[in-house]
């Protein structure tokens, strides 16, 4: 039997750099190409992306990429990207203003305290599974009525930057019911699908996209979409979805009880379930596959903590701030952190909270800050898990992927923490590699049952740190309310308010 030689491509935009992968319809990887980029923020609290510039470009220089170390025919493609996020266009498609990016853009906090006023707490909780949070795009859309109206005058499409790209591809507007999900207050997990009265509300006579699964075909590269891009016409274009879930789809976390956790530049938490639950400090989602669905969340700020760390003490190599970590005690000689350095998404859904590093003295080395500060994530994870488990989810399995998962030090930490055995994956390419999945499944190659994933290796919590940590997760819990009247303030300083 001659070797089927197909391959599918799948490529992921994240907050600093895209990454895509060419595979064939097994799953062997063949390629892989990155592009970095640069996120923009104009003001504090304001974080953009330039659709052009950023996703389409990265897109092109990917694409053009794999294809050339294709050794087959290319017949599928699936993107994904950071999310939730809005892109307003104009009945061309062409952007009108930069893209709106996920919870870390926190320009419509006034929108998000109205809203939830004149809709409520329970009704939000009831038809949508959550509560506003900077997270939520619907008072980014309000607050984009308000404050550029001259842009809603001209608004005929909201994309995210997969569904940009697709529509730049096939023509079609669409997007996942998942990332529908985190359309607060549009989107019903429960019916789903949009809710008009709330719709009108935020997005007043914006036309919204159809609404599909993540594994469903969008359409197909057209004629003007092969041109653009060098793929060939006619080729099944997936729906992906928002990064963090193909992600999950990536390393096989896709049955009821299965967690992922996303180590970068944020932490993300996504337990699937067969059923749908509600915790008002988390994402309650629509699932990627039909008769799915997830309960998930992150911290607005993880891997970027220590990049912020890196990038004021020299610029040193991560290599050399893990060792130095590495020989710091665990508690970090006393040290104890608040990861809110670009406020909070979960659990706590506070985008006026900030970073506080508590013990500082004048003997406080670069090691041990660093240490606390992968410790302060590994608090809010464990924070988040916790909510996660008073909703009703149980997690069975806990997958570890992303950039942070290298070294060993960080999952350790968040083993200890939170008491859990983690998996790790041989290959942990991203959610590029969960685009590809989808494309395979896309032409007949691959289910909604298959997986990709072969473990690694196991991190298992050690015991005899297990009191030390439990008692600073306590005194962790203690500070946020003990500080958030001061950094409320000096948030409004920050902001000019």
């Amino acid at each position: 039997m001659a070797k089927d030689k197909r391959l599918v491509i799948g490529i992921d935009f994240g907050t600093g750099s895209s990454k895509g992968v060419l595979a064939r319809l097994n799953g062997k990887v063949i390629a892989t190409a990155e592009k970095a980029h640069r996120t923009s923020m104009p003001k504090p609290g304001h974080v953009e992306h330039d659709a052009d510039e950023v996703w389409w470009a990265d897109f092109l220089a990917i694409t053009h990429d794999l294809l050339s170390k294709a050794d087959g025919p290319v017949v599928g493609i699936t993107t994904s990207g950071i999310g939730p996020c809005s892109l307003f266009c104009d009945a061309e498609g062409k952007p009108l203003r930069p893209a709106i990016l996920y919870g870390v853009d926190t320009r419509a906090y006034k929108e998000v305290e109205e809203l939830t006023d004149k809709i409520g707490v329970d009704a939000l909780v009831e038809k949508c599974g959550n509560v506003l949070t900077s997270q939520s795009q619907g008072p980014k859309f309000l607050w984009t009525v308000r404050n550029e109206p001259w842009v809603w005058e001209k608004a005929k499409y909201v994309f995210m930057s997969q569904t940009y790209v697709t529509f730049k591809l096939t023509g079609e507007y669409v997007l996942d019911h998942l990332s529908a999900s985190m359309f607060d207050p549009m989107y019903s997990p429960k019916t789903q699908d949009w809710i008009p009265e709330w719709c009108e509300m935020v997005a007043p006579g914006l036309p919204l996209p159809e609404l599909k699964y993540s594994n469903d075909i969008a359409g197909h590269v057209t004629a003007q979409g092969a041109a653009l891009s060098g793929l060939p016409e006619g080729i099944p274009v997936g729906v992906g979805s928002t990064d963090a879930f193909c992600e999950a789809l990536s390393v096989g976390v896709k049955d009821p009880g299965d967690v992922m956790l996303m180590y970068g530049s944020t932490i993300v938490a996504d337990l699937i379930a067969d059923h749908f639950m509600a915790h008002p400090n988390l994402w309650a989602l629509t699932g990627t596959y039909k008769d799915t669905f997830a309960l998930a969340g992150g911290l607005s700020a993880s891997g970027a903590l220590t990049t912020w760390l890196r990038d004021i003490t020299g610029g040193v190599e991560y290599a050399v701030l893990t060792e130095e970590a590495s020989d710091v005690v665990p508690g970090s000689n006393g040290l104890l952190a608040l990861p809110y350095f670009a406020g909070e998404r979960t659990p706590i859904s506070d985008p006026m909270a900030r970073g506080v590093i508590a013990g500082l003295t004048l003997s406080t080395t670069r090691g041990e800050l660093y240490r606390a500060l992968l410790e302060a994530t590994a608090f809010g994870t464990r924070h988040l898990l916790e909510s996660i488990k008073e909703a009703g989810g149980e997690g069975k399995r806990y997958v570890a992927v992303g950039g942070g998962t290298k070294g060993g030090l960080w999952t350790q930490i968040m083993s200890d923490v939170c008491g859990i055995d983690q998996v790790l994956p041989k290959l942990a390419i991203g959610a590029s590699y969960g685009d590809a999945l989808i494309s395979a499944q896309n032409v007949g190659a691959a289910d909604a049952d298959t997986s990709w994933m072969k473990v690694s290796a196991h991190v298992t919590p050690d015991d005899d740190n297990k009191g030390l940590y439990d008692d600073l997760f306590g005194r962790y819990l203690e500070l946020y309310p003990a500080t958030k009247d001061v950094a409320h303030h000096l948030a409004k300083l920050q902001l000019g308010d």
